[in-house]
């Protein structure tokens, strides 16, 4: 659901101008990260379980709150013209690390639960895919609509997601 709000809120930055292809190379490139990381999650596992869960959280939330604090300052930027680009590489590895940092605890779960790596990570990152590429084009549609406040809205979202991701973490 990380993954599919940055979707949305990165498809309202870009606005109409947000292609099929944009939605496809983002849903992927989620899709990747969401099916990759209960892999590392699953092989180190059993080495690096406590220190996976006991820093996900804070690199999460520093990415995304500096991301999203960029996109706040850039709405308010008035020197600044130039269109951004949320679906530029960079970002979207960023993105796509950020909101998928947790899923290395999912991994671990597979294990200790014995359940089929491969099936599990095949539906994760499908799911995702699925999700991401309708939120992108939604996002898109909003952003056309609003497009004065999109650049605002997206960053205030991303923030919104690091600190939900968070505080879900150190009250667990």
């Amino acid at each position: 659901m990380d993954a599919v709000a940055v979707c949305i809120s990165s498809g309202m930055t870009r606005g109409a101008r947000a292609s099929w292809r944009d939605a496809f190379v983002m849903a992927f490139v989620f899709g990747v990260f969401q099916a990759a990381m209960p892999v590392l999650g699953y092989a180190g596992g059993a080495i690096f379980g406590d220190a996976i869960e006991a820093w996900d959280h804070w690199v999460a939330f520093g990415i995304l709150a500096a991301v999203g604090g960029h996109m706040i300052y850039e709405a308010f930027d008035k020197n600044d013209l130039a269109p951004r680009n949320p679906f530029a590489w960079r970002s979207m590895m960023l993105l796509g690390v950020a909101t998928s940092l947790d899923a290395a605890a999912v991994g671990l779960t597979l294990a200790l639960i014995d359940l089929p790596l491969l099936a599990s990570i095949a539906v994760i990152g499908a799911v995702t895919f699925a999700l991401c590429v309708p939120a992108v084009r939604l996002g898109s549609r909003l952003g056309a609509a609003f497009a004065h406040r999109a650049e605002l809205a997206g960053g205030i979202v991303l923030i919104a997601i690091g600190v939900k991701i968070l505080v879900e973490h150190l009250s667990a």
